[in-house]
């Protein structure tokens, strides 16, 4: 493999929810052992993300995961934090990829020469492992925020912004891991400043 040119994909889940953090994936396929059935993570169903996680986990010559958590979202915001989580999982990755091709329309800094590709996660297979390999990790970490935070239903919704989150978001305030820089989020902490 040492004369082969090596492409890292690289994705992220959790721009959207209102809460947890975002986790981003880089992943270099081993073109010698191909994958079949990989997609955009959001159109498979959970049990077919986990059993290609494993497989991705097992075949790919390379793969590690970088995060930005809630502070650190709050902080820079969603876009930026989205940007560094890729950056550590790029940085994370055992072997160094002679390039990067990022699902989206910009690219981390990263120390290798990288390409966004918008829709990337349905066209490129690096693209689509990453994706799942976010999403899987990801959908993890916010069933063990669902056991020390119940009552907003973690575990159902994984953060998104849905009805029962909303609710629950109104019902209890948020804890600490709701991003106090997402509107739902702010509103929630206006109304009970305006309240008291």
């Amino acid at each position: 493999m040492a004369d082969a040119f090596l492409i890292a994909g690289v994705d992220e889940a959790g721009r959207g929810p209102l809460a947890g953090p975002v986790i981003a994936a880089a992943v270099i396929l081993d073109p010698t052992h191909p994958i079949a059935g990989l997609a955009d993570s959001k159109i498979l169903s959970e049990r077919r993300r986990e059993y290609l996680a494993g497989v991705i986990r097992a075949h790919a010559l390379a793969w590690a995961l970088g995060r930005a958590d809630v502070a650190e979202i709050d902080r820079i915001n969603i876009l930026h934090a989205s940007l560094l989580a890729m950056r550590r999982a790029v940085d994370n990755l055992r072997i160094t990829p002679d390039q990067a091709l990022v699902d989206g329309n910009r690219c981390p800094a990263l120390a290798c020469p990288c390409r966004a590709i918008v829709r990337g996660d349905a066209t490129e297979p690096a693209i689509s492992a990453a994706s799942i390999l976010a999403k899987v990790a990801r959908d993890a970490e916010l069933r063990q925020l669902h056991d020390r935070y119940p009552a907003y239903g973690f575990a159902r919704h994984k953060g998104y912004p849905t009805a029962v989150h909303r609710d629950a978001l109104r019902r209890f305030g948020p804890c600490p891991e709701h991003r106090r820089s997402f509107a739902p989020v702010a509103a929630v902490l206006q109304t009970a400043v305006i309240e008291e």
